[in-house]
């Protein structure tokens, strides 16, 4: 894979929020499903999601800034000063050696080292010193989640490549972005399967938003029940609850029920916040001539200064 700065074209700085942002825009343009007949996009797909994964982990993002790890992942290899337009090749153990142009054959210097063949020999036997065999390719997925189901982690189940399918424990402290990694669960390989990478979206509510880990919603009132306060059902992501509502509110009242949100990362939930919306009823000839001669002197844009 190329660099993960250049496959997402974020600076080497980039903030989380810049490289979340930039892999939605390639992971938009680039998914197999709006590609099926270009390969080259489906394949660059993937670089754009194994660049994601790093970066967003601090730790491989700090190995891979300070040269201990490549873009993949493995162990950097050691540098033999090769000049620039140099060849790379996999020397004993898999380390990547870079003998430059025209440089010196290392192989014979290895096989000097090591014995004939890539063997080392010593007073406690032999042991062949070569590169593993490649796992299969990572095969990326995006899973669309429903708001209520991403909230109280609803096991979601994905079709993989080859057919069969999956029931996936979302982990707590999901959100947009989030990825999730299959092990063995990819392409075939001579050294064993490649991983599956599951990218989970979430989709939008018609009435709830989400605010970190809580929940919010803006509640319809009737103007009877702000007045006299009142008992009424609430919904929320675990399903109805009671909800009682002072006298005397006013619209934009915010009442908060605890612990039904998204759950945390690092463990419970947050919370329900629901916000009062006084609403009045239309052509109410009643309500018409009560307000008509009521005045109680009160201006309720005193502290605006107007």
């Amino acid at each position: 894979m190329a660099d993960p700065y250049q496959a997402l074209g974020v600076a080497k700085g980039a903030s989380e929020k810049e490289i979340k942002s930039a892999y939605r825009k390639l992971a938009k343009e680039l998914h197999p499903d709006r590609n099926k007949d270009n390969p080259k996009a489906t394949e660059r797909f993937s670089d754009v999601t194994k660049a994601y994964d790093l970066l967003l982990d601090k730790d491989k993002r700090a190995q891979f800034d300070r040269g201990e790890i490549d873009a993949d992942g493995n162990p950097a290899g050691f540098g033999f000063g090769g000049g620039p337009g140099g060849t790379y090749s996999r020397g004993a153990g898999g380390q990547q050696f870079d003998f430059g142009n025209g440089g010196a054959d290392f192989g014979d210097i290895f096989e000097g080292l090591f014995g004939g063949g890539g063997r080392s020999s010593s007073p406690f036997g032999s042991r062949q010193r070569s590169a593993p065999p490649p796992k299969g390719a990572n095969v990326s997925y995006r899973l669309k989640v429903e708001f209520i189901a991403a909230a109280t982690l609803e096991k979601q189940r994905i079709t993989l490549e080859d057919g069969k399918t999956i029931d996936l424990s979302l982990p707590k402290g999901v959100e947009e972005g989030t990825q999730m990694r299959l092990g063995g669960k990819g392409r075939q390989g001579p050294g064993g399967n490649g991983d599956a990478i599951v990218t989970i979206h979430i989709n939008s509510h018609p009435f709830y938003e989400r605010d970190g880990d809580n929940v919010k919603l803006e509640l319809p009132i009737s103007l009877k029940e702000a007045v006299e306060g009142a008992k009424i059902k609430v919904p929320t992501v675990d399903g109805p609850v009671m909800l009682s509502i002072p006298a005397g509110s006013d619209s934009g009242k915010t009442l908060r029920l605890k612990n039904k949100g998204f759950h945390k990362k690092s463990g419970g939930r947050g919370d329900h916040l629901v916000t009062l919306m006084i609403t009045l009823p239309k052509d109410d000839s009643k309500l018409a001539e009560f307000v008509k001669d009521w005045e109680n002197g009160e201006n309720p844009r005193a502290d605006m200064g107007v």
